[in-house]
């Protein structure tokens, strides 16, 4: 199957109804709405972006907010900053682990809406709570976002795609209120490497593409710009198409995925390299490559 027929498969069948919803309901809601939290993985600052996005926010206010930026590589993360700010956004990365930058994004928040609640003051409105939309693709920090503004748990987590289902309001204080969303991608999925770096993050279900296939892709990736990180956890100094069997060998044999007779289990090894991805252990990372875009 050619790499065009495999997107074409995933185009079919990976935008599930709940998405159409979503977005359907933000659109309704969007009057309600002062200021969009636009959340993207600072490790895919490029395939994270939700590509239809502008359809149905319109011109409404917004940040950028790249979360995990504990777990990319700051130096390849810091150009697609750029990028974006030179397109007119105004962009903060925050580390969810720490809260680190947390009150950067309340302050720009504040800074957004001074000429909004000016114009409410000056019409004799009362002042209200700002209210703010949490949008962005799934498992990219949303809900554990919003829980570190709360400073209590009070939106579904879970490391994996599609645990929050539908909006709810949440109030962060007596200025800011969010409007919490489900995950949401773009109905056709046309760039392989987009398709590849969703998988390899997690941010869409792991069935969607031939995990083989996304474990590769993840090694081919570290060897061509961490081959240092591929090295110190693995053990692999090459990987490529040809050597493939025989680096999960390797790892296998490194990581204990042994099964009766000594042989090693390919899919346990699998599981170990995407969890390493997922959990952080394998981290100052960046797979979109700027030159790329």
């Amino acid at each position: 199957m050619s790499n065009e027929e495999k997107l074409t498969k995933v185009g079919i069948n990976w935008y599930p109804g709940h998405m159409a919803k979503t977005k359907r309901l933000i659109k309704e809601n969007l009057n309600l709405i002062d200021l969009v939290y636009e959340v993207i993985d600072a490790r895919m600052p490029y395939s994270s972006k939700i590509k239809d996005i502008d359809e149905y926010l319109k011109d409404k206010p917004r940040i950028m907010v790249m979360t995990k930026a504990d777990l990319c590589d700051y130096e390849q993360t810091k150009k697609w900053k750029k990028y974006y700010e030179n397109k007119g956004y105004k962009v903060v990365m925050v580390n969810l682990m720490n809260n680190n930058n947390l009150s950067v994004l309340l302050q720009a928040t504040e800074n957004l809406m001074l000429e909004q609640v000016a114009k409410r003051q000056n019409k004799g409105m009362v002042t209200r709570k700002t209210r703010v939309l949490v949008v962005g693709i799934p498992n990219v920090g949303k809900s554990t976002l919003i829980n570190r503004l709360v400073g209590k748990k009070v939106s579904n987590v879970g490391n994996k795609p599609g645990v929050t289902k539908q909006l709810n309001w949440i109030r962060i204080n007596n200025q800011l209120e969010l409007l919490d969303s489900p995950g949401i991608l773009w109905p056709k999925l046309d760039e392989e490497i987009v398709a590849l770096n969703l998988a390899s993050l997690t941010a869409i279900k792991e069935e969607i593409l031939p995990i083989d296939e996304v474990v590769l892709y993840i090694l081919k990736t570290l060897y061509k710009y961490y081959p240092q990180k591929l090295k110190e956890r693995y053990n692999i100094d090459v990987v490529s198409d040809d050597n493939f069997e025989q680096v999960l060998e390797i790892i296998g044999q490194k990581r204990g995925c042994i099964i009766k007779g000594g042989l090693v289990d390919y899919d346990k090894v699998y599981s170990v390299i995407m969890n390493d991805i997922k959990d952080g252990s394998v981290k100052e990372i960046t797979f979109d490559r700027y030159e790329y875009e």
